[in-house]
This record gives structure tokens, C-alpha cells and sequence, in this order.
């Protein structure tokens, strides 16, 4: 493939079914020509454009109609952070990744981005030579094609999951109770079904939460309602995220709500009133020292491909503070989570995960959904209310 040469040269064949349309552009020639031939060699995946700039993508939009465009951030003439809102008009359903420098500035752009409508971002490595060598750069960039480009472009709740979602808002209600147990024993005899178990008996304390594609958008949602439970209450969180990027996502969850969120600190003590953030490249997990449980940041290799990971903290979590933990899942790609939300659910903690219809992409969640580990599947907006009920005292 000549890299000078755009994808978007050649008029654009009508796609196979099932194949995702892909749209790269970056003003470094190694890099696009090396996404682009990746792109090409993945059987699911149709290259329709490879381009210099934003001015050029918007140019060839129209023509070449790409499913997911992979946008650099520095360009000339016209830089990613003012090309995607213009890609956004074209097409509100378009997904978009940002491909990102391991910068403080990049990394202030990337959820800049993420708060205008990109549906996630990629790390590249440092140098062009590093894009050439790093597999899980490659690993990376084409999982999170695939997975955001199969996505459903409109999300309706289908019924049969609509009725289990209402079940886990209403199942306070004493009328709802015996829907609930009929539903679920309706499910195990009539095919595939989420299992939900019962909630802990005994009001949450400790607050954790994991997430990954989408998760910077949801977070920022979240704990700008969760004030009445951070006020008594630590929460622990690991967002799949690198060095930097974490620093930055701290920084902003602390302006959206009014508790500080920081980087968790090795060794520091665990106390109410402050969200402590795992940071990029170290997995978080507590202990209890001399009675008082306490922050250790491990330097393990990456689990699920991930470093920070969500099983790691819920894990120990779990044997840390037992019944006393309320777990949430929220979007994200892949299965992290699951193992950990099922260590939290046999120490007597509960497990609520985010439903389908508000995930960006529903792995994660819909993993420990399935996995029978979970008492309710809620949409994001209900996520808040609920915990602060639970950790108020009210009954789930």
C-alpha cells in the first residue's frame, strides 16, 4: 500500500455484511500505512480511507460512509479535538477513537474528547518505531474497532431484559417481591436468563467501582450524585487507563463532583470521604495492617491485559471488608470484573452492574451479569440513587 496514497482514492466497494468500515486518519505516514494494513489482514474489518488530516476526512466522509474512525490527535491544517465534532454532525452514531500520546497535554485532550462524543481512545506508542514493534498496540486498536463497531447503532431495550431492569429498581416494593422470584424462577426453566441473587442483608460500607471503554464518561455521571455516600464512606475505582491519563481522569472527577479524587498512594490508610483512583500501570488492592486497612499498589504483571485491573481490588476487597462491600461494574470491554464481583458476592457483598442500553460496550458488565454474581442490572442514571439509598440504610 502506498501511504501517500488514501484508501479513500479508490471509490468505495459496498461493504460485506457483518464488516466494520474504517476510516484511519493520522499525518504519520508509518503509523497510517502500518493501522491500514492491520485493518486490511483483519477478516471483519473493511479499510475505506487512510488520510493525512481532519480536513481530508471530512472531505471523503460522505464518499467513503466509515462505521469507526480512528482520529490522531496532532495534525496540520486541521488537529483531531476540531475534527470530531464535525465528524459527529455527519453522523451522531459514528464511532470515533482517539489515538493518543502518552502526554499530560494529549491526555487533557483524550477525555476532552471523551466528553464531546469520542467512543474511546488508544494509547500509541512513543515513537514511530514503537507502533512498529508493540503487538499490543495492535491488540489493542483492533479489539476496540471490532467491539465498538459491532455495537448496536440504536440500543432499545429488549422486553424480557426491560422487565429485569424494572424488577432491580422496584424490588423494594413488597408487591414486587413476588414478581421478582417468578421472573427469575421463570428464567432458569425457559432458556437463557441473568440469575440475580438477593442482596447483602448487611448496609454497604465500602464502595467499589470498575470500569473501562466508556468508563471516564459514566464515572464523571456518577460521582457528581454519590456526595451522601463518599461523605461516610471510602470508594476504591479502577478504570482500565495508562500513567498520565489516570492523573488527568482524578483531576476531572474531582472538578464534576465535591469530593477529591486522587491516585491511591501505597501504604496510605483507607478513610471515608475521599475516592481513591487506581493509577495507570499499577494494580490497586488493599490489605489490612496493624487493623486498619490500607492501600497496596502491585507491580504484578497485567491481568485480562490490563494493568491497573478491576479483579485485583475487588478480590481483596472482598477478603478485606467482607459483607460490607457494594461492587459496581460498569462499561467496558472484556470480562475484568467477573472473577472479583464473584469473590465479593460469597464474602455476603453485593454486585450491581450496568445494563446494556447505557454501556458503550456491555463486556464487562454484561460478563458479571451473566455470571450470576450481580443483584441488579441497572441503567447509569439509577446506578446513584440506588447505592445512596443502600448506604443510607434503606432496604434494596
Amino acid at each position: 500500500m502506498n501511504a501517500s496514497v488514501p484508501a479513500a482514492s479508490r471509490a468505495p466497494q459496498a461493504s460485506v455484511s457483518g464488516q466494520i468500515r474504517v476510516m484511519v486518519v493520522d499525518d504519520a505516514v508509518v503509523v497510517r500505512s502500518l493501522v491500514s494494513r492491520w485493518i486490511e489482514e483483519t477478516p471483519n474489518l473493511q479499510l475505506v480511507a487512510a488520510l493525512r488530516n481532519g480536513r481530508e476526512a471530512l472531505e471523503q466522509f460522505d464518499r467513503t460512509r466509515p462505521d469507526v474512525v480512528v482520529l490522531d490527535i496532532e495534525m496540520p491544517e486541521l488537529d483531531g479535538i476540531s475534527t470530531l465534532p464535525k465528524l459527529l454532525e455527519r453522523r451522531r452514531d459514528l464511532v470515533v477513537i482517539m489515538a493518543s500520546a502518552l502526554t499530560r497535554d494529549h491526555a487533557e485532550v483524550t477525555l476532552r474528547a471523551l466528553a464531546l462524543g469520542a467512543a474511546d481512545y488508544i494509547p500509541k506508542p512513543t515513537t514511530e518505531g514503537g507502533v512498529m514493534t508493540s503487538a499490543a498496540f495492535q491488540r489493542d486498536l483492533i479489539a476496540k474497532i471490532q467491539a465498538l463497531g459491532h455495537r448496536p447503532r440504536t440500543r432499545p431495550l429488549p422486553p424480557r431484559y426491560a422487565r429485569r431492569s424494572e424488577y432491580a429498581t422496584t424490588r423494594k416494593l413488597g408487591s414486587a417481591i413476588q414478581r421478582t422470584v417468578k421472573w427469575q424462577t421463570a428464567d432458569e426453566s425457559d432458556g437463557p436468563g441473568l440469575k440475580l441473587r438477593p442482596y447483602s442483608l448487611v448496609p454497604p460500607r465500602v464502595l467499589l467501582i470498575g470500569a473501562s471503554t466508556g468508563g471516564p464518561q459514566a464515572l464523571t455521571k456518577l460521582v457528581s450524585h454519590l456526595d451522601a455516600v463518599i461523605e461516610n464512606s471510602p470508594v476504591l475505582v479502577t478504570q482500565h487507563m495508562p500513567p498520565t491519563f489516570t492523573t488527568i481522569l482524578a483531576e476531572h472527577l474531582t472538578r464534576a463532583g465535591a469530593k477529591p479524587v486522587r491516585e491511591a498512594v501505597d501504604g496510605e490508610p483507607v478513610l471515608a470521604g475521599t475516592i481513591y483512583l487506581a493509577p495507570g500501570g499499577k494494580h490497586m488492592k488493599v490489605a489490612r495492617r496493624d487493623g486498619t486497612a490500607v492501600i497496596v499498589l502491585d507491580d504484578g504483571p497485567p491481568v485480562h491485559f490490563c494493568k491497573p485491573a478491576v479483579d485485583p481490588l475487588f478480590a481483596t476487597a472482598a477478603e478485606v471488608w467482607g459483607s460490607w462491600n457494594l461492587a459496581l461494574i460498569l462499561t467496558g470491554m472484556g470480562s475484568d470484573g467477573t472473577v472479583g464481583a464473584a469473590a465479593i458476592a460469597a464474602a455476603g457483598g453485593s454486585v450491581i452492574a450496568q445494563d446494556e442500553a447505557s454501556s458503550v460496550v456491555w463486556g464487562m458488565p454484561g460478563s458479571a451479569a451473566q455470571s450470576g454474581a450481580c443483584s441488579a442490572v441497572l441503567p447509569l442514571d439509577q446506578i446513584a440513587p440506588k447505592v445512596t439509598r443502600m448506604f443510607l440504610g434503606a432496604k434494596p
